[in-house]
């Protein structure tokens, strides 16, 4: 059947990992022939390439093989190769390793995973409320983190050539507090699950806080998110793909209107028949090809260049606001 050969195709890229005690563990390759293993590719992957599949125990062992590289808070970005220290240059990484988490534990309702998990998602969110790496921390004042700096690249538009980063989104990016907020009413959640009222008590707090000042990214004359807030420039109103996970993640900050807003915003503008743009053509950074010598390329990577996994999350944000499947299940043919 299809579904088999699915999932014959998609068990090529679960690979082994060894743990830092030299223990065997599982992870996820980023993409052949050049790719290593990467956390952010890997958390987004991990439901459908495990959970879909009916592998729950494959999904058991990368989260806790993951738990054991976690430092400072972080999930590491990239493992080199043998030998070599991790690199944690990734601010959504360790959220999305929260989403993933949560997803294993709505599919099987492992209490053991949970609780033996559960004192490194307390560390993660100690790490960002003190600050970690690149400046990544949380703003007491609203809620939202930020982090960056002009040296790195920390989202998902990661692109670099040489020292030349070229979408910093210095500040606070959208789905990165998307995420966070996500992370905090799961956690919150895990933390009553497992009997620690006080934790889950003090999450609900932050979350609250949290959703409280997301709405600073509401641009009500566009009728969008802002793409960054506080960035060095100020407030940065790229039309981006980046806010449909503020409505496709199980936990959104924005209200209905909001979310049908941002939805049919980017179904109009940045929808494609292969993808979402990652940035709007009625921008003037747009750049509507890709090719062309290295430096071309990476110039173009995320300022328009559409990405076929943006997909996803758009179905997912369009069925939660106008509950058609019909229409989101016509978007993935």
């Amino acid at each position: 059947s299809r579904f088999s050969r699915a999932q014959r195709g998609i068990s090529q890229f679960v690979v082994a990992r060894q743990q830092p005690d030299g223990s065997p563990g599982r992870s996820v390759i980023a993409g052949y022939p050049w790719f290593g293993d990467w956390g952010r590719d890997t958390m987004i992957s991990l439901p459908g390439l495990t959970l879909v599949t009916g592998r729950p125990e494959i999904a058991r062992q990368i989260l806790l093989t993951f738990a054991r590289f976690v430092d400072r808070g972080m999930l590491p970005n990239r493992f080199p190769d043998a030998g070599e220290e991790p690199e944690y240059n990734t601010i959504d990484a360790t959220l999305w390793y929260v989403e993933a988490i949560r997803a294993y534990y709505a599919a099987t309702a492992d209490d053991s995973l949970l609780a033996e998990i559960y004192p490194v998602l307390k560390d993660i969110v100690a790490w960002h409320r003190r600050g970690t790496r690149y400046n990544i921390h949380l703003d007491e004042a609203d809620g939202l983190i930020y982090g960056g700096s002009p040296e790195v690249q920390l989202t998902w538009m990661d692109a670099k050539l040489d020292e030349w980063v070229v979408t910093p989104r210095i500040g606070k990016p959208v789905e990165i507090n998307a995420l966070w907020y996500n992370a905090l009413c799961s956690l919150a959640g895990f933390a009553r699950r497992l009997g620690h009222v006080a934790d889950a008590d003090a999450y609900e707090g932050m979350a609250t806080q949290t959703k409280q000042g997301f709405q600073r990214f509401w641009n009500s004359e566009q009728g969008y998110c802002y793409d960054v807030l506080d960035g060095p420039a100020g407030d940065d109103p790229s039309l981006r793909p980046n806010q449909l996970f503020a409505v496709s993640l199980p936990y959104s900050p924005l209200d209905e209107a909001q979310a049908r807003s941002v939805v049919d915003v980017c179904a109009r503008r940045l929808l494609t028949s292969h993808g979402l743009r990652s940035l709007s053509p009625d921008d003037p950074q747009y750049i509507g090809h890709y090719g062309g010598d290295r430096r071309t390329r990476d110039a173009a990577y995320h300022q328009g260049t559409t990405w076929g996994w943006l997909l996803g999350p758009f179905v997912s944000a369009h069925y939660r606001v106008h509950r058609d499947p019909a229409q989101a299940r016509a978007f993935l043919l």
